[in-house]
């Protein structure tokens, strides 16, 4: 029964303390099968991009399920295993050495360096981003990111463990990949983005409770937080990144959104906040509220998991009874 809860709060410590896999990262390497496979189901329609999205997700999700199966009887094991696929799904912690690493580059004076760092973070064009540009890029995807590649792998996690994270980061790493709106992926992408949308719904509201009451830890206002929500999440072409971004606008007390040079285009993104363009100081807080929020996720999630599995123990013990 214990073994899901446990599981979780081990690999959030896992990525605490190691970050992500120095070597073979299975995601990378779920990203190139991918990418191989799609040199055979690229067309240029939406049932494509939806047959290759199956695929892929299915493949993932099955060897995990798999898997998953074939240790519920060795419970220690079970548990290392479980915990070893979520940390390899997690990113939070090198979401946050980027960030800092990039405000380090901008105090410096080093944009060329600062530049590199962007494609690490998000999918704007380093080359069209000044200072004030590469800050709020990373401000946004410190925020957006520390749904995706920490709360919402634990949310689904909890949910249905290892077969859970593993799905959810398939469909995460398709949307990036296969998401966008430019010529090549506006119909064979929408599946996979519609997809992230939909996985995304619970993970990203957790994200802004939980930014919302830990803005204090920043010098931040909840208040300010959720009325950032309220007014501006909606605007954002994201029914998600909207939430992650506004609550942390509000929290920071700094104004994002604008124009967002992307290699496919620019798009004119909606204020979010009220406050002053993000410095570097607040790219550096911005780190610390995403790490406060993933710590206290993974309690939640961790409780969460524990009243799912004790839910569905007794489930089993009442169908078993004569």
């Amino acid at each position: 029964m214990r073994t899901r809860s446990s599981a979780l709060l081990l690999s959030w410590l896992a990525d605490v303390a190691l970050g992500d896999p120095r070597r073979g990262h299975p995601v990378a390497a779920l990203g190139s099968a991918a990418a191989r496979l799609e040199t055979l189901t690229y067309r240029d329609s939406r049932a494509a991009g939806a047959g290759h999205t199956v695929i892929v997700v299915s493949a993932a999700v099955g060897a995990a399920a798999l898997a998953d199966r074939a240790l519920r009887r060795r419970p220690v094991l079970h548990t290392a295993v479980t915990a070893a696929g979520i940390w390899a799904c997690l990113g939070g912690t090198t979401l946050g050495r980027t960030g800092a690493a990039m405000a380090d580059a901008v105090a410096a004076g080093d944009l060329y360096a600062a530049r590199a760092i962007v494609p690490s973070l998000c999918g704007r064009d380093p080359a069209l981003l000044d200072e004030a540009g590469v800050v709020r890029a990373a401000v946004e995807s410190v925020a957006e990111n520390t749904s995706d590649a920490t709360v919402g792998v634990l949310v689904w996690a909890a949910v249905a463990g290892l077969p859970g994270a593993v799905g959810y980061r398939t469909v995460n790493t398709l949307d990036a990949m296969i998401g966008y709106r430019n010529d090549r992926y506006r119909r064979f992408g929408w599946f996979a983005a519609r997809l992230d949308d939909v996985v995304n719904v619970i993970p990203a509201r957790l994200t802004g409770l939980l930014t919302v009451a830990l803005a204090p830890t920043v010098g931040g206002s909840p208040a300010v937080a959720l009325r950032a929500w309220r007014n501006d999440a909606a605007a954002h072409p994201s029914p998600n990144a909207g939430v992650a971004e506004a609550t942390a606008a509000g929290a920071l007390g700094v104004g994002l959104g604008g124009e967002t040079a992307y290699r496919h285009g620019v798009e004119q993104r909606p204020r979010l906040g009220r406050g002053p363009a993000p410095t570097t100081d607040d790219l550096r807080r911005a780190v610390r509220l995403s790490a406060a929020v993933q710590a206290v996720a993974a309690l939640v999630t961790a409780g969460a998991a524990a009243q799912i599995t004790a839910g569905a123990a007794g489930r089993v013990g009442q169908r078993r009874r004569p």
